[in-house]
């Protein structure tokens, strides 16, 4: 059966956006500067993006992406996320809908954006198919399906369980799939691309050990 979800809000990830991403550790000649990170946005299209997600920058592709650091250009041990859904998720103790209003308005802001759009209500099956045609970008860009496909378990992030999808690369991880929002109400879920450097965890480990697998694919794509 599916399990209701209040409200989803998304925009489609493209293998484009995927490939800027990718490449953004490696980008050369943007100083670690305001000026620089400025000159650099402007030449791509972005702009800066403070409410969505905290100090965070809209990219020419209308998606949102958070960064260590001032800036997201040339910093090869940076953590990248990339936010191209939002989620609000039925929660069980809140039967009579007390933070429903103002939690709405958030997802407001999100439906808002260029480009995005929302479900109200929707289901995880809703969700399932935004993660399927974003795993779709990312496999087309990469030319590799995942090397791991497996459901998010409620350690990493609240609401239903969601397809989490693993590729590396030589010096990466990217994890696609739900994370936490870490917003003042701590409910909302962002569906993500992480792009994290590996040494945020041990080798991947193998996929009967749960709880390992699950604490490796939270070091790669906690705030």
């Amino acid at each position: 059966m599916p399990t209701p979800v209040h409200a989803l809000a998304h925009r489609p990830l493209t293998a484009s956006a995927v490939a800027e991403l990718v490449a953004l550790p490696t980008t050369l000649d943007v100083p670690e500067d305001d000026d620089a990170v400025d000159a650099e946005m402007r030449r791509r299209g972005w702009s800066w993006e403070p409410s969505l997600v905290c100090d965070s920058f809209c990219t020419a592709s209308g998606h949102v992406l958070c960064t260590d650091g001032i800036s997201p250009f040339g910093q090869p041990d940076a953590r990248h996320f990339l936010v191209f859904g939002q989620l609000y998720p039925v929660d069980p103790e809140d039967d009579d809908m007390a933070n429903g209003p103002w939690l709405y308005g958030l997802m407001d802001h999100w439906e808002r954006q260029p480009g995005w759009s929302g479900h109200r209500p929707g289901t995880d099956q809703d969700c399932e198919t935004v993660l399927a045609q974003a795993a779709q970008a990312v496999t087309e860009h990469l030319g590799t399906a995942p090397e791991r496909t497996v459901p998010s378990s409620e350690a990493m992030v609240a609401g239903p369980a969601l397809t989490q999808r693993i590729w590396r690369t030589a010096t990466h991880a990217l994890v696609l799939g739900p994370a936490a929002d870490h917003g003042p109400y701590g409910y909302l879920s962002h569906l993500q691309l992480s792009y994290t450097p590996l040494t945020c965890g041990p080798d991947l480990p193998p996929p009967d050990d749960e709880d390992s697998l699950t604490r490796w694919i939270t070091a790669h794509v906690d705030w």
